[in-house]
């Protein structure tokens, strides 16, 4: 009874504190919704994969989005399948040769008030020692910038990425951060935003680099309850990284519930030597299939008197996952607008 008493209570604070404003809700790439729906080009290298079929992909996602209205959608950052691939250049001009189809992308992307954008693999470290591996980095970034300049969208449309490794010396590896970030082209550095992580890199951390670089910074809610070494509430770290972007663009966020179920691993049996199937219990790191919307609101509580924001969910069952979250708040929370509509 103590407990109903309790969530009663906390559907009442989420409605009140959020029944004036907006609040968009994103998944990223994969449909589950509508079977059949492609993210992006998938064919290998020798059967002439293209940029113009991925469009042509994301224009029937867009579709499903707008039926279900959904205004929030993280690109596959393999929309152009192998661009900067430096021993395929037969594939480096796929943004030039998909102009046109770009800017129909972006003009149908903002008449349904539909916020886009990307974030590349863990493949993608800017800060790596290796000078190669730093240089694909920096070219897919480019290549992700240039497509969304290209869709003329505005600067909400950002390209997210992790500070990157620590390579035994967490220093000297956030200030070649730093020299990497600075070396990007224009484009590139105006799009591009930084996520703090769930081993190496803190709200604290990355927020030291906004103030050498002025980079925007998305917060992750599953990432900062697994490492936050500064001991911050989750009100003063959701209120460092908001901060960090211009009064007129909305920030976004990440969220995510950790995962509860028991994964089932391979293991070796070292008795037999055969090939098994073992239970393993959950990884706190792990995102869940759906999020906890009793967790959710209590995060929005903690973010009242905070700027306005948008949330990627970050979950496997993608679309879903947000379709059934946006319905148990629409329930507990009437006056919690969800999506801008159009």
């Amino acid at each position: 009874m103590r407990e109903a008493r309790e969530l009663s209570s906390l559907w009442k604070s989420v409605d009140s504190a959020y029944g004036g404003t907006t609040l968009r809700l994103g998944f990223a790439v994969k449909m589950l919704g509508q079977p059949g729906l492609k993210s992006h080009d998938t064919r290998r290298w020798q059967n002439e994969p293209h940029l113009s079929v991925s469009l042509a992909y994301v224009r029937d996602i867009f579709g499903y989005l707008d039926r279900a209205d959904i205004r929030m959608y993280r690109l596959s950052s393999d929309l152009a399948p192998y661009l900067t691939h430096p021993g395929l250049p037969q594939f480096h001009h796929q943004i030039d040769e998909c102009a046109a189809e770009l800017a129909l992308v972006g003009r149908m992307a903002r008449e349904a008030g539909l916020r886009l954008s990307f974030h590349p693999s863990q493949y993608v470290v800017l800060n790596a020692i290796e000078e190669a591996i730093a240089a694909k980095s920096g070219a897919q970034i480019t290549a992700l910038a240039q497509m969304l300049e290209a869709m003329g969208l505005g600067t909400e449309a950002v390209v997210v990425v992790h500070l990157g490794g620590v390579y035994g010396d967490k220093q000297s590896a956030m200030e070649r951060f730093v020299t990497r970030y600075e070396e990007l082209p224009a484009v590139a550095r105006q799009r591009l935003a930084l996520e703090n992580d769930d081993i190496s890199y803190s709200v604290g951390d990355i927020h030291r680099i906004y103030q050498q670089t002025g980079l925007r910074l998305v917060f992750d809610y599953l990432h900062f309850l697994n490492h936050n070494p500064e001991g911050l509430s989750l009100t003063e770290a959701l209120a460092l990284t908001l901060d960090t972007w211009p009064a007129d663009v909305i920030p976004k966020i990440h969220f995510s519930s950790p995962s509860t179920a028991m994964r089932t691993v391979e293991r070796t049996d070292l008795e037999t030597g055969k090939r098994r199937m073992v239970l393993r219990p959950p990884r706190s790191t792990q995102h869940a299939d759906f999020v906890d919307p009793f967790a959710f609101s209590a995060f929005l509580c903690q973010a009242q008197g905070l700027r306005d924001f948008d949330v990627m969910l970050e979950t496997k069952a993608k679309d879903l996952a947000l379709r059934r979250l946006r319905d148990a708040l629409g329930q507990f929370a009437p006056r919690l607008r969800l999506e801008e509509g159009v």
